[in-house]
């Protein structure tokens, strides 16, 4: 698909080199906010079989950083549109400026509907009450790559020591909420197994943070490989909170003959080749999570080029009737 409806947005910024970085994108706020509602409804009305489904970059995390266009090429003719990326560093992605990789992306009919950027401490200003100007900046050059989705993926150990700690540190993850959906974006968490191995006042930390962040605000990324060695069952979670998982990273797992992702003796593999009964898991989310995003994501390739395990990762899920 031919992302047009952009077109506009980038050509603006061309033209506004005088004004305010800040101030433009505040500015094209609503213009985005109406772009981003008109392509969500779009997708609503294919139905379910077209969901949002792409795939995380950091499956072929090497490829990127040895030939990121040629890699991407390739995904696009493998028919991945939507991308996750895991690379946003000195406010490049992949070492392009938001603005050269987003036209990438529409050169080669692709999206990248969500990323992975770590929120910390660092970030929030107690005094101001306000994230600093790199979390607005990261927020900013979301917007400009048309994210749906600006997720977390960690939670430093030190904002986990006690529970205090942690849900002062969630009320800043609302407020990260906030701020993004000023721009069009939703924000989110991803999760490793840490939240299922420990606890603080009997709750498990993954428990703490479904009930102390809004779920209009903070959605949430389900991993469900990470957790899967540390006792975290996606059909459990299901049961207990049913719709707080508007995204999901599809992961299948094996025994690892090393220590494992996780160091819990796990590894991911092709979609189908593993443990996990996905093909069961994918519907009860599609019934129960509330799932919008679905990414693929795997890690670990058993001697298999990493290229070719998303090919054949992609060809499941199409199986399956993504």
């Amino acid at each position: 698909m031919e992302w047009v409806i952009f077109t506009p947005f980038v050509s603006r910024i061309n033209q506004s080199k005088t004004m305010n970085r800040r101030k433009f994108i505040q500015n094209s706020g609503l213009a985005l906010a109406s772009s981003l509602y008109l392509s969500e409804s779009l997708f609503a009305s294919l139905g379910p079989k077209h969901a949002w489904m792409g795939l995380q970059l950091y499956s072929v995390r090497d490829d990127m950083h040895k030939d990121p266009m040629a890699t991407l090429k390739k995904l696009s003719e493998m028919g991945y549109k939507q991308l996750e990326h895991a690379n946003y560093s000195d406010g490049k992605f992949y070492g392009y400026a938001p603005l050269e990789f987003k036209k990438i992306m529409d050169d080669l009919g692709m999206r990248v509907i969500s990323g992975h950027s770590v929120l910390s401490d660092k970030f929030w200003d107690s005094g101001t009450k306000q994230f600093n100007d790199h979390y607005k900046k990261t927020v900013e050059d979301a917007a400009i790559l048309c994210q749906k989705y600006l997720i977390s993926p960690w939670l430093d150990e030190s904002l986990r020591k006690d529970y205090d700690s942690l849900v002062q540190f969630l009320e800043i993850f609302n407020k990260a909420g906030e701020l993004c959906k000023k721009s069009g974006i939703q924000f989110g968490y991803h999760n490793h197994d840490f939240e299922f191995k420990n606890s603080l006042k009997d709750k498990l930390v993954y428990e703490i943070i479904l009930e102390n962040t809004d779920s209009k605000l903070v959605a949430q990324q389900l991993d469900v490989g990470n957790m899967y060695g540390a006792g975290g069952r996606a059909s459990e979670l299901l049961k207990k909170y049913p719709g707080r998982f508007e995204s999901i990273h599809i992961k299948d797992e094996i025994k690892s003959s090393g220590r494992g992702e996780m160091n819990d003796g796990y590894e991911s593999t092709i979609l189908g080749k593993g443990i996990l009964d996905m093909k069961v898991l994918l519907d009860e989310m599609k019934e129960k999570g509330g799932t919008k995003l679905w990414i693929i994501e795997q890690e670990s390739y058993q001697d298999m080029p990493p290229i070719d395990c998303v090919k054949e990762d992609l060809k499941a899920m199409k199986s399956w009737g993504f």
